[in-house]
């Protein structure tokens, strides 16, 4: 199979066929496009929970694994209550590499006053590079809760954030002795300041206040296959203009340099969010500093448009996410 999340059609077939829900206490059926669950724990309070994975050799992964768990967390309205984090290294890690790993995770935490509830580590001498896995706990009312699923026909379609974020800023720690002979150095801090837009809570304030129908993080695959899994969950069309989609410069040129399309690549931080009104969403964002941009409608009809000027193209079923193709291509070298 290719790299990255399987297809759509494979997950119909061989995985969501065989998923069943017993009972009342899971409140949803398994989803491929939902990023969280939600457990019934006592009448009117669910336990809300979001997983996310990093891969890599820098000590700076699992910050990225921490913040789509907590980011899909807070999209669904829950409150947070803590994460656990799983640690599996290669064998030839140091102790002192593990200690930078979680140093990193924990200063994060702090800033953002999240809790730490167990860490687990484990040596695997399957691995070649460090993995981590981070799960988010929190828990909400039912009516509360906003999911990938409640889009309906006509409705707005907002970027909060930009596009292909995540997937520039791993690729900038990957290879940051290598770029340094393509950028200047100025260029470089300012990639790397982009991290703290890896999770705002000053984003998911206004969000909590505002009209949203539908929210989803744009994790693998990107942009496209976000937008793809925004129509096929709520089960409606779309017709979306390309340039309205904000990229950083950064990311143009870092993609560039390795002839990656930025829009299928992951970009945790940044969201697809559905409401009635777009352009009031974008402007109340906009005043709190956070760069937002009304993208295009929902429709009655299955087809996925996105437009250029004159141009339009019909949205594909996802790709695999142009990082993990950079990073095929970076082990077979």
């Amino acid at each position: 199979m290719k790299v990255g999340n399987i297809s759509q059609t494979v997950y119909k077939r061989s995985v969501q066929k065989q998923l069943n829900k017993v009972g009342e206490e899971v409140l949803y059926q398994p989803s491929k496009e939902e990023n969280c669950i939600a457990i019934k724990i006592k009448e009117g309070s669910h336990m809300v929970s979001a997983e996310a994975t990093a891969f890599g050799t820098r000590r700076e992964t699992g910050i990225y694994a921490l913040a789509r768990a907590w980011n899909d967390l807070l999209a669904w309205r829950a409150e947070p209550l803590a994460i656990s984090l799983s640690i599996m290294l290669p064998v030839k890690t140091s102790e002192a590499f593990l200690k930078q790993v979680i140093e990193t995770v924990r200063m994060v935490c702090l800033k953002e006053q999240i809790s730490i509830a167990e860490v687990k580590t484990e040596v695997n001498p399957m691995l070649q590079q460090l993995f981590v896995s981070v799960r988010a706990y929190g828990q909400a009312k039912e009516e509360n809760i906003v999911r990938t699923d409640g889009a309906k026909s006509g409705q707005d379609i907002v970027l909060c954030g930009t596009v292909g974020l995540e997937g520039m800023l791993r690729i900038l720690e990957e290879k940051e002795r290598e770029l340094q002979t393509r950028f200047v150095p100025a260029f470089l801090r300012k990639a790397k300041a982009l991290k703290e837009k890896l999770i705002q809570p000053e984003l998911m304030n206004v969000l909590a206040k505002s009209d949203v129908k539908a929210i989803h993080q744009i994790g693998s695959g990107g942009i496209f296959a976000a937008l793809w899994n925004l129509a096929e969950a709520s089960h409606t069309g779309l017709v979306v203009e390309r340039s309205k989609m904000s990229i950083d410069q950064e990311t143009v040129e870092i993609c560039e340099y390795y002839n990656l399309n930025p829009y299928c690549m992951t970009s945790a931080g940044s969201f697809l969010v559905v409401t009635p009104n777009g352009e009031a969403l974008v402007n109340r964002l906009e005043q709190e500093g956070i760069r937002a941009s009304r993208l295009g409608v929902t429709t009655d009809e299955n087809a996925r448009v996105i437009t250029s000027g004159e141009e339009k193209r019909y949205l594909d079923r996802p790709a695999p996410d142009e990082f993990m193709l950079w990073w095929q291509r970076a082990l077979s070298e």
